[in-house]
């Protein structure tokens, strides 16, 4: 398959945003290259949060496949007091600045974790820590995710949902929040190793219009290209509504599932709605960093 067999028309059936056991998920990489073509995904990105080691699994798997594929990260910085995602596509997963970057973001989880454990225990359910570590694939990158996993095993909650609805969020036992990286950082480290930025989910940061524009028009300022319209987590009017500012910025129109686990995830690999009409969608700004099968190299 090479760039002239893939039309990068709005309609592609494109999934750009999901995690593996390299950071939240629970499926391997090559799991999820064998679902995303299960499933019709027409071009693929794993975005691993705060860590790019899976890529080269995944482009393995997606080249035997036959599935263009874009290396991606998902990283996580601090903006007005709260943490926001930005996803980097198309990015070189050896590029040394990016690499130490996410280095040093990661740097803080442990502590952070320890941090989680304690207020769990404080509020009756000891072992978190230990336990939230079974479920870790890359110690270097605990997250709430393995605790509201450990929370369900242990039978405190039902659900992950729920997990959420109890615990480790604002104003809830096992909320700690974290130092991440700044909005500047994020965006340049992407751009630096050749990718495009995108901000991911944006209706979860809870941002008055104000703090939003703020955001928005920072991003666009600093070289950030796009925004996460079609996501798991939109609903159909905060779809329309992100398509609109897709517009009013002039940014790319990006679409992922945020997939992490078929028992977890609101919906599967490759099955989201196509991006609303009069979008630019972000894949026809990545053409040149798709690696196609025949492409063995793994960097931009």
């Amino acid at each position: 398959m090479n760039a002239s067999t893939l039309s990068l028309d709005a309609a592609l059936n494109a999934d750009l945003h999901c995690h593996s056991t390299v950071s939240d998920g629970t499926q391997s990489p090559e799991w999820l290259a064998q679902r995303a073509a299960d499933n019709g995904v027409r071009l693929w990105a794993l975005t691993d949060h705060d860590e790019v080691a899976g890529c080269a699994r995944a482009a393995a798997a997606a080249a035997a496949l036959q599935l263009p594929f874009l290396a991606g990260v998902e990283i996580s910085i601090t903006y007005i007091d709260k943490t926001v995602h930005i996803v980097g596509l198309g990015v070189d997963p050896e590029h040394p600045g990016l690499v130490e970057g996410l280095r040093r973001t990661r740097g803080g989880r442990d502590e952070r974790a320890r941090e989680i454990a304690q207020q769990l225990a404080e509020a009756g359910i000891p072992g978190a820590y230990e336990g939230a570590l079974k479920f870790v694939g890359n110690p270097d990158l605990i997250s709430r995710s393995h605790f509201a996993r450990f929370l369900v095993e242990v039978g405190a909650c039902a659900d992950v949902p729920e997990v959420f609805r109890h615990y480790l969020t604002e104003g809830k036992p096992g909320f700690v929040p974290h130092r991440w990286a700044s909005l500047e950082q994020s965006v340049q480290w992407i751009t630096d190793a050749g990718g495009v930025a995108i901000i991911a989910h944006p209706a979860r940061y809870d941002f008055t219009p104000q703090e939003e524009h703020i955001l928005f028009s920072r991003f666009k300022e600093l070289g950030g290209q796009g925004v996460e319209v079609m996501t798991s987590s939109h609903s159909e009017a905060e779809v329309q509504k992100y398509a609109q500012m897709a517009r009013d910025y002039g940014l790319y129109a990006s679409r992922g599932s945020d997939f992490h686990s078929p028992d977890e995830s609101r919906i599967d690999l490759g099955t989201l709605p196509a991006l609303p009409g009069g979008l630019q969608p972000v894949w026809q700004l990545l053409g040149k960093r798709i690696r196609y099968p025949h492409t063995a190299s793994t960097g931009a």
